[in-house]
């Protein structure tokens, strides 16, 4: 019998051949251009007619131009994406990138007064058009007049499309060349190197502890010097921001972010208090690892140190064959898919130059198909990247039958099919550790990801509420922001961390983005949300999966309250709901725990 093999390096030749220099894709460029320009003349001048015949006409003719250029957008975004990804080098592909980039601004400027156009439309008329041929657009129509909201008057657009173009826009831009202009020195095997962020931060699970605090300290020191020049552009980004909201009579910033997620307040409430319940195992985990330095509390550069793990490494073609066969247990669709995107060469996995670090998931909508970026390094941690950027590429599978106007889901569903089969890897893997050694570092590994989105990612998304409630009042300066982080981090973990940054504030680049605010909570409902998916899944066995797919699928088209309660009949606005997952959790710090305790105990013993 042949032993299966599986592709480490992808193809992107089925996609556009000849790579940046493609004249396929350039055609490709040139088409996205020539659907932009039409779009632009659609919506230059729109008005809104009095009958709903034409109305309707109106808006059909708005979604088909908005499904043709999403379409065709994110097949070359993507392909770009992957470009760069696989060779930081590609010059061609980074200028092709910047092109790109300006026709997508185009056509969000176009939809914004599309948006607005259909917000001047009668509330009667509205409602009698949504039991019309649009009927199945609904949702999305919904949130494009609710999104309006956020924009100043149509007559105003031109002037603040420019403005955000060159001011607002620009100093995201700016953050991220200026923080890629910044050098650490750390001083590593007997020599000071200056290493640039991403590096440095790096360094933050570095087996050597002296390594690990002098780059914790090196980088507080680095941003203490840029500190004031940082603070400048996060004002400007929260200042525009504020200032649109204000002229459209909007008070709370949140609002927005809650409707780009598609949820409601009472939701995100009841998800943070159910957080704020269930904190004490995870600070007791934190105190328990701390002891393994030595300290009573846990120093913040200690929290990503590796527990011991076995020095047992599993080949490319193992750790696929492992994924493959957990997967199997859970579903066919699942399995055959992933089966499928290993061997259409959809993985860049293999260690080779110039490849960027980190790793992602890339949808290609007109090929139906993903490609999955990573370095993979015959590591545990490695097998979970890849089992999560499959559940991403699933994702877009599920929503490959659906209309293109409701295939983009928000953000806090968009981490909950990757962290889901990360799960069923993850829980594999723990099940089948041959030592204590391998179990208390697959634990670790599990609690690392639960202490970030209920007690990190909590602290930004209290330090962003009150950091955006203040610069209403003016400006913030950076002394003051280094407050409001201290403060932050303090109250969302419970005194359990210490020395953390204060500066978290300056690196975290989500802070910067000009796309829409508080990119920090939907990821802690996407974990939650997984992990309450995933209890279920193992009470009800295969039979899930197709409940499951269906609910994927529905991703895009209703907010998550009905979601949630059309497939788990289940209501996500009461707290219990969210117990169901942190109690998964908790269940996992107990046991990290009570193993370290156990091993003092035979310690002491012996």
């Amino acid at each position: 019998m042949v032993e299966l093999t599986y592709q480490e390096k992808w193809s992107l030749e089925s996609i556009f051949h000849g790579g940046s220099h493609s004249p396929q894709f350039r055609n490709h460029i040139n088409k996205l251009d020539k659907l932009t320009a039409a779009f632009e003349e659609v919506t230059k001048e729109l008005s809104i007619p009095i009958e709903m015949d034409d109305v309707a006409t109106m808006i059909t003719n708005i979604i088909d131009h908005h499904i043709h250029i999403r379409t065709n957008l994110s097949q070359a975004k993507s392909f770009l994406t992957c470009l760069i990804a696989q060779n930081s080098n590609d010059q061609h592909a980074i200028t092709l990138q910047e092109k790109v980039n300006t026709i997508r601004a185009r056509y969000e400027n176009s939809l914004q007064k599309a948006q607005q156009s259909l917000a001047d439309i009668d509330e009667h008329l509205w409602e009698k058009l949504q039991e019309s041929s649009l009927k199945k657009y609904t949702f999305i129509l919904d949130q494009w007049r609710k999104k309006a909201r956020y924009q100043l008057p149509l007559k105003n657009e031109n002037i603040i499309s420019d403005l955000q173009v060159d001011g607002y826009h620009a100093w995201g831009s700016f953050y991220k060349t200026y923080i890629g202009k910044i050098k650490v020195p750390i001083l590593i095997d007997h020599g000071v190197k200056k290493l640039s962020i991403g590096q440095a931060i790096n360094l933050r699970s570095h087996p050597d502890e002296q390594i690990r605090k002098q780059s914790h300290d090196a980088l507080e020191d680095t941003w203490s010097k840029h500190e004031d020049i940082l603070a400048k552009i996060l004002n400007h980004i929260a200042g525009f921001r504020i200032e649109v909201y204000k002229k459209r009579g909007i008070e709370n910033t949140l609002d927005e972010a809650l409707l780009n997620n598609q949820m409601q307040r009472e939701t995100l409430n009841a998800m943070w208090k159910a957080v704020d319940h269930y904190k004490k195992p995870f600070v007791e985990y934190l105190n328990q690892k701390a002891k393994q330095f030595d300290t009573e509390k846990m120093q913040a550069h200690n929290f990503w140190a590796p527990m011991k793990q076995t020095k047992q490494r599993m080949s490319y073609q193992d750790g696929v064959d492992f994924i493959l066969e957990h997967f199997s247990q859970f579903g066919s669709q699942l399995e055959n898919f992933s089966r499928h995107a290993f061997h259409q060469g959809w993985v860049e996995a293999k260690d080779r130059p110039n490849k960027q670090a980190g790793g992602f998931c890339a949808s290609f909508p007109l090929s139906k198909e993903s490609r999955i970026f990573m370095t993979y390094g015959g590591r545990i941690t490695d097998i979970l990247t890849l089992a999560h950027e499959l559940g991403h590429a699933f994702h877009n599978y599920a929503m490959n039958s659906i209309s293109a106007i409701n295939k983009q889901y928000p953000l806090n569903m968009a981490e909950t099919a990757s962290t889901f089969s990360e799960m069923i890897v993850l829980d594999a893997a723990m099940k089948k550790a041959e030592s204590f050694e391998e179990e208390l570092f697959l634990l670790d590994e599990k609690l690392k990801r639960s202490v970030m989105n209920f007690m990190n990612i909590h602290s930004r998304f209290l330090f962003e509420t009150r950091f955006l409630e203040e610069k209403k009042s003016g400006y913030v300066p950076a002394k003051r922001l280094n407050e409001l982080m201290n403060e932050s981090i303090n109250e969302a973990y419970k005194g359990s961390i210490i020395n953390q940054s204060i500066h978290s504030w300056a690196w975290v680049p989500h802070f910067y983005l000009t796309t829409f605010p508080f990119y920090n909570f939907p990821y802690t409902f996407g974990y939650l949300f997984s992990m309450s998916l995933y209890a279920k899944a193992k009470d009800t066995g295969k039979e899930f999966e197709k409940n499951y797919l269906q609910l994927l699928r529905d991703s895009g088209s209703m907010p998550v309250e009905a979601l949630v309660k059309k497939h788990l009949h289940e209501d996500i606005t009461k707290e219990d709901f969210w117990e169901k997952g942190l109690k998964i959790c908790t269940d996992d710090a107990m046991r990290f725990v009570t193993l370290l305790r156990t091993k003092e105990n035979d310690q002491k013993s012996n």
